[in-house]
């Protein structure tokens, strides 16, 4: 070999502008892309959502704890990104909550195995959706529908929800939302009129 010449440097220590060094800076460019994408997406649902979900949260439960719960649910989301559908961010988050909620109520039930209530078994004083709504008649209506029929018609009523975004909240069809919806309105209107006193 001429003194004069020099041997090719290993990949890893190409220079600047060489073969090698663009290939590695398109080998790392998708990733940095995917985040800078993810962290755009993620600032637009905190933007467009966080005040829905404090809403929720603060509707159903003591208002000191709503902006948690909603920090909850966006760090699930953070988490699941890859999982949220991004036509339909708001549902999702919206059963995400659902969940969120049922854990953090469990955490603060301090009752011993025996003392644990059926399943389905509505408290009416211990709740906050119902004890929020001053008109005792629709408390009872409410309560005398079930457990399911009153999520279904409260997150129509308060949350808005209806058609595709209801389904998606609720993991059914469009189908079974809609019908859903229809049997627990007809079950409201139902007890509602069991219980008119005037």
């Amino acid at each position: 070999m001429p003194a004069s010449a020099e041997p090719p440097l290993p990949p890893d220590s190409a220079e600047s502008g060489s073969p090698a060094a663009e290939q590695a800076a398109v080998d790392t460019a998708p990733a940095d892309i995917a985040t800078r994408a993810d962290d755009a997406w993620f600032t637009d649902l905190v933007h467009a959502h966080s005040t829905a979900l404090v809403r929720y949260f603060a509707r159903r439960g003591p208002r000191q704890d709503a902006e948690d719960l909603a920090a909850e649910v966006f760090a699930t989301a953070w988490r699941r990104r890859d999982a949220v559908p991004r036509d339909a961010e708001l549902p999702w988050l919206y059963r995400t909550a659902g969940f969120t909620l049922a854990n953090h109520r469990r955490k603060h039930v301090d009752l011993p195995v025996e003392e644990v209530p059926e399943a389905g078994a509505v408290r009416i004083a211990d709740d906050p959706e119902l004890s929020a709504l001053f008109d005792a008649e629709l408390r009872g209506a409410l309560a005398s529908v079930g457990e399911r029929d009153r999520r279904i018609l409260l997150l129509h009523a308060w949350e808005g929800l209806d058609g595709e975004e209801l389904a998606q909240v609720l993991g059914i069809s469009r189908s079974g939302a809609d019908a859903a919806l229809s049997r627990a309105r007809k079950r409201l209107r139902e007890a509602w009129g069991e219980r008119l006193t005037f």
